[in-house]
């Protein structure tokens, strides 16, 4: 369950004012957090994981989002 804690931890973390390279690991860590919860949700078929990977895929592609329009400039 350190996962799902570390899941609340990375919601509540504000993303305003992040520099090119704290967006890439905040990427990466909210990719991992995904893959770590789907582990779980295949044994478990808990919904409440269900939405927290699509609260934690949103953020992470509005990161995404952000890291791409940075990259044009």
């Amino acid at each position: 369950m350190e996962l799902i804690k570390k899941a609340f931890e990375f919601e509540k973390r504000s993303m305003g004012n992040m520099s090119i390279s704290d967006r890439v690991s905040a990427s990466r860590e909210a990719k991992s957090l995904v893959l770590g919860i789907n582990k779980i949700y295949k044994k478990t078929k808990d919904p409440s994981l269900m939405d927290i990977m699509k609260r934690i895929t949103k953020k992470k592609h509005r990161i995404d989002k952000r890291l791409k329009l940075g990259s044009i400039i």
